[in-house]
């Protein structure tokens, strides 16, 4: 392995930072047999389709796999969002373990759904990370905001409000 060419200058006042890139390293002699494909690995955030998501080589080059990729990361974060506004995490009536065993596997999915989602941002992708918060407030929207709540779902406010008597009057 050449040791000679594998120094980087350190960043001084006056040195350009808008073309300091960090290359990958190179392959090694025990990998000279295997060929992939150069990516850039991007350490600010940067536009464009030709990303790395979550997976090596996903979505790749295609516009298509990348307006997928953003479609499945918008929806892993409001499922992420709708699994922790659950009634499940957020009963309290049972203390038993067998109650909590459904409780547990919820949360656990959940937080797992939200590190895949804060792993795919931190591609630094800048149309990941809108689709990311997007995906995250759709989700509170929909599921933890009471938008589309009616007001006796909500029990904080259903103790406060009279009780209905049907009359529309």
């Amino acid at each position: 392995m050449d040791h000679d060419n594998m120094h980087m200058p350190l960043p001084s006042p006056t040195m350009d930072h808008d073309n300091m890139h960090m290359p990958l390293p190179s392959p090694s002699s025990s990998m000279a047999n295997h060929t992939k494909p150069h990516m850039m690995m991007h350490m600010t955030f940067f536009w464009g389709k030709n990303t790395q998501v979550l997976f090596s080589g996903w979505p790749g080059t295609s516009s298509g796999m990348y307006a997928l990729c953003l479609v499945v990361i918008f929806f892993l974060a409001v499922i992420a969002e709708w699994l922790a506004h659950s009634p499940i995490l957020r009963a309290t009536g049972s203390t038993s373990r067998a109650a909590g065993l459904p409780q547990t596997a919820v949360y656990t999915l959940k937080t797992g759904l939200a590190y895949m989602v804060m792993l795919a941002v931190m591609s630094f992708n800048a149309g990941v990370f809108i689709v990311a918060i997007a995906g995250y407030g759709v989700g509170f929207l929909l599921f933890g905001s009471t938008a589309f709540k009616k007001p006796s779902e909500d029990p904080k406010t259903g103790e406060l409000l009279p009780p209905s008597s049907g009359c529309v009057c």
